[in-house]
């Protein structure tokens, strides 16, 4: 069983189920290596045991593999575990062409020609690789929000050149769009996609299906027998290029259709143009009926009348014969109906013998197991000769490995020995075990918690690679949670993530290292303008910075104004004049 938050061969994380088929189960998933949503295709639990299945399964994802084409679901990955069987592919988030159909009720001439446009070039692409999709349906083809068209399951897709026919030829697709030469028991071939492709076309343009009836061997039937309804009569504005494409499309006999679906596409690329707009209904140049020779399926309440009268028959023939044999009964002799009778008799006898010596299918109740180890449960329901089937829940009040208790059963019921009985063993408890999330990007966490169904609340933090403890620190970097490691939250549960937000701080210009070159230098690279002030100091080496107009550790912000004050050589003091007072002395002091 696939439950909420299980990991397919440890990285694809079930999120929820998207889609059921008689074959396989799909989830979308979480990829945890490549942090993107997948689809995962599960095979279903009773398939995983049938060989024939899984081989079928698998040959899906080869085939499929070997397609790349824009307009067909992508292929990932394939593998087994723990005994199931998954293909990953890419996760379409879209709508089915069949429920657009269904709310539309019809589209438009240029939606349908866009759409079928879109098929004919993905199907013309798995023919060219040899592959036939065969269930060419609006249910298989996903539309996205932006126009483009996606077609998926190639689930009953099969080898042109392979000689295997999956379940012997059987027809597998849906009836509604099944070619005649396969309702016929018939091979598929290309042109059996093609006429598919075309009733597909026809439900696009009027919203509903050509052939209709009250049970499958009907519609079958009418695929092979009854022309398709005129498009150009139920809608005057379909112009009559259209409904030759859907006429070449659905031939009854394949000679009359399309040679190849590049043949449908060249044809759908003109269908609106000008040119062909007096164009001729569509006229076929081999007989329609050829498929009436083959053996076709027969009507049921035909059918119900050939059982009746081969009962009516059988029944006649059954009193002939007892009226024979009592004839032929009176004539035996006594003795050897004196035999007869004894042979029956032991018989009888032997009959009785074996009832009462064979042990009898006898009753057994159902005892407690709740809350009981898996192994102890086992054991005694061993032991009381039922046979065991286990399925895990999660639980906050059972312990993992412990037993829940039975599953449709209640204690002190009555089973018959040998019948198999379910119990629920407990996976652990519920919720989302919290990670220690700091290091990781905030973008992928955050992703990663609310696919599993938590609430997060991002808080930012500005921080600097040059403060201490966030020298290793990286935009978005998760810094800080507050939810321990370990914490379990059930789903809806909020949580918050602090994370990092770089910016530049205002180094120490003053340190005795920055001059005016490099502290240009920073201003540049941090888009700041940098103004330089000349300052007289004796202290300081000329040109070194001795100044800074904004703090240390302050965030710099972009076009703001750094002033930065720069040490400069005080200017010495000139020397003083001699002193002139017109007197003549000699060097001894004495006036001459």
């Amino acid at each position: 069983m696939i439950i909420k938050g299980q990991k397919i061969d440890g990285r694809y994380q079930i999120i929820r189920t998207i889609g059921e088929g008689g074959m396989a189960n799909v989830y979308l998933a979480y990829d945890t290596i490549l942090d993107r949503e997948v689809a995962v295709k599960v095979l279903r639990g009773d398939l995983a045991s049938d060989e024939k299945f899984v081989h079928r399964f698998q040959r899906e994802a080869k085939a499929a593999s070997s397609l790349n084409h824009p307009n067909i679901v992508e292929m990932y990955d394939v593998g087994e575990d723990n005994g199931n069987y998954f293909i990953v592919m890419e996760y379409v988030d879209g709508k089915t062409l069949k429920s657009l159909i269904k709310k539309r009720g019809g589209l438009s001439l240029t939606e349908t020609v866009d759409i079928m446009l879109q098929l004919t070039s993905a199907i013309a692409c798995a023919h060219d690789s040899y592959l036939i999709h065969r269930d060419i349906k609006p249910q298989n083809v996903m539309i996205l929000e932006d126009g483009r068209v996606k077609i998926t399951d190639f689930g009953i897709a099969i080898a042109m050149n392979s000689t295997e026919l999956t379940q012997t030829n059987s027809v597998m697709g849906s009836v509604h769009y099944l070619p005649p030469e396969q309702a016929n028991g018939s091979g598929a071939t290309i042109k059996s996609d093609i006429y598919s492709l075309g009733i597909l076309m026809y439900e696009c343009l009027t919203g509903k299906l050509p052939f209709k009836g009250e049970n499958a061997v009907e519609i079958a039937i009418k695929q092979m027998k009854e022309k398709i309804p005129s498009l150009c009569a139920q809608n005057e504005l379909i112009p009559q290029s259209i409904e030759n494409i859907v006429l070449k499309a659905c031939a009854k006999n394949p000679k009359n259709r399309y040679d190849s679906v590049v043949e449908m596409h060249e044809d759908l690329k003109t269908a609106l143009s000008d040119e062909r707009k007096s164009e001729k209904r569509v006229v076929y140049k081999y007989p329609e009926n050829d498929l009436e020779e083959t053996k076709a399926l027969p009507k049921l309440d035909k059918l119900k009348d050939t059982k009746e009268k081969d009962i009516d028959k059988e029944e006649t023939e059954e009193v002939e014969v007892v009226k024979k044999k009592k004839k032929e009964g009176k004539k035996l002799k006594t003795a050897t109906i004196i035999g007869i009778t004894i042979c029956v008799l032991i018989v009888v006898l032997g009959l009785i013998a074996v009832y009462f010596l064979l042990p009898k299918n006898e009753d057994v109740e159902l005892p407690s197991i709740a809350e009981k180890s898996r192994e102890v449960v086992e054991q005694k329901l061993i032991s009381l000769d039922l046979e065991i089937d286990i399925e895990e829940e999660p639980s906050d009040d059972i312990a993992e490995g412990y037993v829940i208790g039975y599953k449709d059963k209640k204690v002190n019921s009555k089973v018959k020995k040998g019948s198999t009985v379910t119990i629920i063993v407990s996976s652990g408890l519920t919720g989302i075990v919290i990670e220690d999330y700091k290091g990781r990007h905030y973008n992928t966490v955050q992703l990663e918690l609310e696919q599993a169904g938590l609430k997060v609340v991002l808080i930012p933090k500005k921080v600097s690679t040059e403060q201490e403890d966030w020298e290793d620190a990286f935009e978005g970097m998760v810094i800080a949670q507050n939810k321990d490691p370990q914490t379990r939250l059930k789903e809806g549960g909020v949580i918050e993530l602090t994370y990092a937000t770089l910016i530049t701080i205002y180094p120490d210009f003053t340190d005795g290292t920055w001059d005016k070159k490099k502290a240009q230098t920073f201003c540049d690279d941090n888009k700041i303008t940098c103004k330089f002030e000349d300052k007289e100091d004796s202290t300081h080496k000329e040109g070194i910075i001795i100044g800074q107009g904004r703090q240390e550790g302050g965030e710099v912000k972009e076009g703001v104004t750094l002033t930065l004050e720069v040490a400069k050589k005080p200017l010495e003091k000139p020397l003083e004049p001699p002193t002139n007072d017109n007197s003549n002395t000699n060097d001894n002091g004495e006036n001459e």
